[in-house]
């Protein structure tokens, strides 16, 4: 099955593409980007550079939408709140079931159902604080 990702590095950089082959314990993945030639090889993208990988519904969005940030309280949360904010200042707050403070990563499920992101797998490396909510 092939992911649509939008992968973030910590120098700034965004690449956006598609995966068949990411996993949280591989130190590198490979990313056929949007722009392609059909016949192209993909990139090998190694985590170590990276600040998160970004599983999206879609590669335009909707830069109308104003995505929630906050929690509806009429619905039961599945996993532990959490908040992150990276080294660059940049928050993401969603639900989390494997944050562990010495593991390379986690991931992290939006807080809202409608936004484009489906999940985000955020790398330890590039956070400045991470925090239950």
């Amino acid at each position: 099955m092939q992911n649509k990702i939008v992968v973030r590095y910590l120098d700034g950089r965004v690449s956006k593409g598609y995966t068949n082959d990411f996993m949280p314990n591989k130190n590198m993945f490979h990313l056929i980007p949007l722009d392609a030639p059909a016949d192209s090889k993909p990139l090998d993208v190694y985590v170590d550079v990276l600040k998160a990988v970004f599983f999206v519904k879609d590669f335009t969005g909707d830069k109308q939408y104003q995505e929630k940030k906050t929690f509806d309280t009429a619905k039961p949360v599945v996993g532990r709140k959490i908040k992150v904010v990276f080294k660059d200042g940049e928050e993401l707050i969603g639900t989390t079931q494997g944050y562990q403070p010495n593991r390379p990563g986690f991931f992290v499920f939006p807080t809202d159902p409608q936004a484009n992101m489906d999940r985000a797998f955020v790398f330890s490396a590039a956070t400045r604080e991470v925090s239950f909510v």
